[in-house]
């Protein structure tokens, strides 16, 4: 297991979440926490943790902590991709994490960060699917991604997409025969395999405040002061390749270059990350 932490300016924690307040400090170009607009909080991630998952990675953005664990079972394929492997995340946002979520099924932001990493995940050809195929229309491998955020204080889509791209980096395959004759499945622990990733996207949300002020990488007291969000999605080459805005005001042309200029920026800097650790 190896750890590599990305220093910054530290967060402080304020209890004033009025609107006041924070013009007070934007009027300054500055943060409650110190950072400038685009400045992004310290990081660190680290993967191979848990022993027992098939590929783990934890990521610390800000106080914004989640664990990924990745579980890989063989099943039958689906009927309409029968030599296609199957990927599915889940992301767990429970009271432990903050007071804002309270216990019970999944509450709508767990779901919408779901949804996310699977649109993602299909929309960007993540995973050569054809590679989780163990025998076509028989037996392929299905990753269950399950994403638990243990401490909650905003922007969980980055940290979450960069711990499922840290997880599946440290996902190791067991090499599997099926035995035509005795009809059984064979599988050698001994000899393993990393997943073929076609794509390794990172993610960069900014925030929208008062119409006019655009911050990224928000804290969840920013989160709750701001209007609108725009998150943008680059590749190991520096291409946007995917990018989403749920709702919230319009964003002038301007910000929306200034934000992809500052997601190819932080995208090239979680690449050399991922190298890091992952190496």
């Amino acid at each position: 297991m190896r750890t590599v932490i990305k220093s910054s300016t530290g967060q402080l924690r304020l209890n004033d979440k009025s609107d006041d307040f924070y013009k007070l400090h934007l009027k300054e170009g500055i943060r409650p926490d110190g950072r400038m607009l685009m400045e992004m909080r310290p990081m660190v991630l680290n993967v191979g943790s848990i022993s027992t998952a098939s590929g783990s990675s934890l990521v610390k953005v800000g106080n914004t902590t989640v664990v990924c664990g990745i579980k890989a079972e063989l099943t039958e394929p689906n009927a309409s991709h029968p030599g296609k492997g199957i990927v599915v995340p889940n992301v767990e946002l429970s009271p432990l994490c903050s007071p804002k979520f309270k216990p019970g099924p999944p509450c709508d932001q767990a779901q919408v960060v779901t949804k996310f990493l699977d649109n993602l995940i299909q929309s960007t050809n993540l995973i050569c699917l054809d590679d989780l195929c163990v025998e076509n229309d028989k037996l392929v491998w299905i990753l269950y991604c399950d994403l638990i955020c243990i401490d909650y204080d905003g922007n969980i889509v980055d940290a979450s997409v960069i711990s499922l791209m840290a997880a599946l980096q440290n996902v190791k395959l067991p090499e599997v025969k099926i035995n035509e004759e005795c009809e059984s499945v064979e599988v050698n622990l001994k000899c393993t395999a990393t997943l073929k990733l076609c794509s390794c996207p990172v993610s960069t949300t900014f925030r929208v405040f008062d119409r006019s002020n655009i911050i990224a990488d928000p804290t969840s007291m920013e989160e709750e002061l701001t209007e609108g969000q725009l998150t943008i999605v680059t590749d190991q080459q520096g291409r946007i390749i995917y990018m989403e805005r749920p709702g919230g005001v319009t964003l002038q042309e301007e910000h929306v270059e200034k934000c992809m200029k500052r997601a190819v920026i932080r995208g090239a800097e979680v690449q050399t990350l991922y190298m890091e650790v992952t190496g």
